[in-house]
């Protein structure tokens, strides 16, 4: 049996521009005390996720890196504005930033599903549905869609009617030429992501 230590827990993701990523931490240190029970993200661990693996061995990462390497992308904008919760407003896990790109991205995020799947990864049961989490509800899931146990969550009450309340709030736009393979590495005081790989975009097929 593999030892659990030379597992490495993997995603892939892309990265944000450092403007978005100012104004995305402004905006969180307005609205986290609305809702000072959720667990809000660290504004330095921000990403846009593509697919989640999970804990692989260092010889199936390395399997990971070249299917991905495969995939073939142009470059793309992606535009950060407005917010929304998961699953629901009024049973409300997660807090989220809107994310309009296009088609493109949808189809990186496919791109990389497929190509994953090539080493026995299992395939996305949802379909694509691109966000920046800033916070979940305590204790729970992240996960975009229902999950066992979801009901009427007050903890997200408060920041629901504040932000209701705002101009939609636009947090810039930026063009996408790169993705990441990231290891995630569980830390005292949160989880730590560091780039292992990183693909470029802008290669499509004719």
């Amino acid at each position: 049996m593999l030892n659990a230590k030379c597992q490495m827990r993997v995603f892939i993701a892309l990265d944000i521009d450092d403007e978005i990523r100012e104004r995305i931490q402004r905006f969180i240190e307005g609205a986290s005390g609305f809702a000072p029970e959720a667990r809000w993200v660290r504004p330095e661990t921000m990403h846009v996720t593509l697919k989640f693996i999970g804990e692989k061995p260092p010889e199936v990462v390395k399997e990971i890196k070249r299917a991905v390497a495969a995939v073939k992308s142009d470059s793309f904008e992606m535009r950060f504005r407005g917010y929304g919760f998961f699953p629901t407003a009024k049973s409300a896990r997660v807090f989220w930033v809107g994310i309009e790109a296009g088609p493109q991205l949808a189809n990186l995020a496919t791109a990389v599903d497929v190509a994953t799947a090539t080493l026995g990864i299992p395939k996305e049961e949802h379909a694509y549905s691109p966000h920046l989490t800033l916070a979940r509800g305590g204790g729970r899931s992240g996960a975009p869609s229902r999950q066992k146990g979801d009901g009427p969550n007050k903890g997200f009450q408060k920041l629901q009617e504040k932000v209701a309340a705002m101009p939609l709030p636009e947090f810039g736009t930026m063009t996408a030429r790169e993705f990441f393979l990231y290891q995630s590495q569980l830390m005292r005081g949160g989880a730590r992501y560091t780039k292992i790989e990183r693909f470029g975009l802008g290669q499509a097929r004719p």
